[in-house]
């Protein structure tokens, strides 16, 4: 007699893919890319990933559960980990006047500028206001493939103001598809009417420990730069953000070089963002320590910066890297594929490492291992692009490639 072989009942199945990219390897630019790829999901979760054969040996589904990706590619969903999604209006007016170079275009808008401007409009305005003008800004980036996005506070510089932005921001994740990871930045620059050490006072011994209370952020973020906070405030700043279970994170090396990159190898912080002034004896403690480099070709490009990351050294020096829209007033996208479209062109990274980053990169920054790869065990957070071969996603200007995205087992975009 032969054995009756009991196959596992999957919810979905995709099937026929081109190409499923699974993000699966070592390196950088090790993508494992899978040709005629059929990928099996159950519940939340990736089941089966292999061939036609293999899946429909193993599993047991009906026609209405097969989605037929024949000609497209299979690629996991994005995680972008740096945005500064909760923010009210724009600073459209101020951008349009920066693009010809002629300051006096500036002095005639008689308004606020720069990150004042969007502190001004966000502690002003209700949390029902900025939900309503954050969700469409993140049903945007879903669509465009984004599964996973971090949103840090920030633009509030108050404790009434940050706690609002951080109750927005979970209430995003709790009311859209997406995964929304919370991280705490009140040390994102000064209120008007403090000084710095006044100012460093509430954020330690205020802020942190009622979003601690009200557990509202996973991580703990400050900006070290000159103007900003020196690496020894930034240490006191994400010290008490562990003590009170805030992982630390670091925007550092962005307009200089103060030790912020040095401080984020030695305490061995999740990521470190930016990076344009970092110099080589600091990416090579980064990379002993694994600290992930969070890139963002995109805020570069919007602000015209004077001193591009050098991602290509960064690369070669075997450091972890992670690719983020940062979107934000200053850098307005909800498009990872644009900021691939950059990377790849402008910073030298191959297509496959750009996905990468822009996939496992961004999970390793948010200290998440579930995800950002296809694999069997890990949560189906995939996306199917409407191109023969992944590297259209570099070479398409503007588009978006995106029919479809599938979160945790679920279809939440269907072109």
């Amino acid at each position: 007699m032969s054995e009756t072989i009991v196959k596992t009942k999957a919810d979905l199945v995709i099937g026929h893919a081109a190409e499923a990219v699974t993000c699966v390897g070592e390196r950088m630019e090790d993508i494992g890319v899978i040709t005629n790829a059929w990928i099996a999901i159950k519940d939340d979760n990736i089941v089966g990933v292999g061939s036609e054969e293999e899946i429909k040996g193993q599993f047991e589904f009906n026609q209405s559960q097969l989605i037929d990706a024949k000609g497209k590619v299979v690629v996991p969903g994005f995680v972008d980990s740096h945005t500064h999604l909760v923010f009210y209006g724009t600073r459209v007016e101020e951008y349009a006047a920066k693009l010809t170079g002629k300051p006096e275009k500036i002095e005639k808008l008689s308004i606020t500028t720069g990150p004042n401007r969007t502190v001004e409009l966000t502690r002003n305005t209700s949390v029902e206001e900025l939900l309503a003008q954050s969700k469409k800004r993140m049903m945007t980036m879903l669509e465009h493939g984004i599964t996973t996005v971090e949103s840090k506070s920030g633009y509030g510089l108050t404790t009434e103001s940050e706690l609002k932005i951080l109750e927005v921001s979970r209430r995003l994740g709790e009311e859209t598809p997406l995964d929304v990871i919370n991280t705490f930045l009140g040390a994102h620059g000064f209120p008007e009417n403090m000084t710095k050490s006044e100012y460093l006072d509430v954020i330690i011994n205020e802020m942190i420990p009622k979003v601690a209370e009200r557990k509202l952020a996973e991580f703990c973020d400050v900006w070290c730069d000159e103007g900003y906070f020196t690496a020894a405030e930034s240490e006191l700043i994400l010290k008490t953000g562990l003590k009170y279970g805030m992982k630390p994170k670091i925007h550092a090396d962005a307009y200089s070089y103060i030790g912020g990159s040095d401080l984020a190898a030695e305490m061995k912080m999740v990521s470190i963002d930016h990076l344009n002034y970092t110099p080589v004896e600091a990416m090579r403690k980064l990379a002993e320590a694994k600290v992930t480099g969070v890139l963002m070709p995109a805020l570069d490009f919007a602000v015209s910066h004077k001193r591009p990351f050098d991602a290509r050294q960064m690369l070669d020096l075997g450091m972890e890297i992670a690719l983020a829209t940062d979107l934000c007033p200053a850098c307005y996208t909800e498009s990872m594929q644009f900021v691939i479209t950059l990377a790849c062109r402008l910073y030298k990274f191959s297509v496959e490492e750009a996905i990468k980053a822009a996939t496992v990169g961004g999970a390793r920054a948010l200290d998440l291992n579930d995800r950002g790869v296809i694999q069997v065990g890990k949560l189906a957070d995939l996306q199917i692009w409407d191109v023969p071969t992944f590297k259209h996603v570099a070479y398409e200007l503007g588009t978006n490639i995106v029919e479809a995205v599938i979160k945790s087992g679920k279809i939440v975009v269907s072109r």
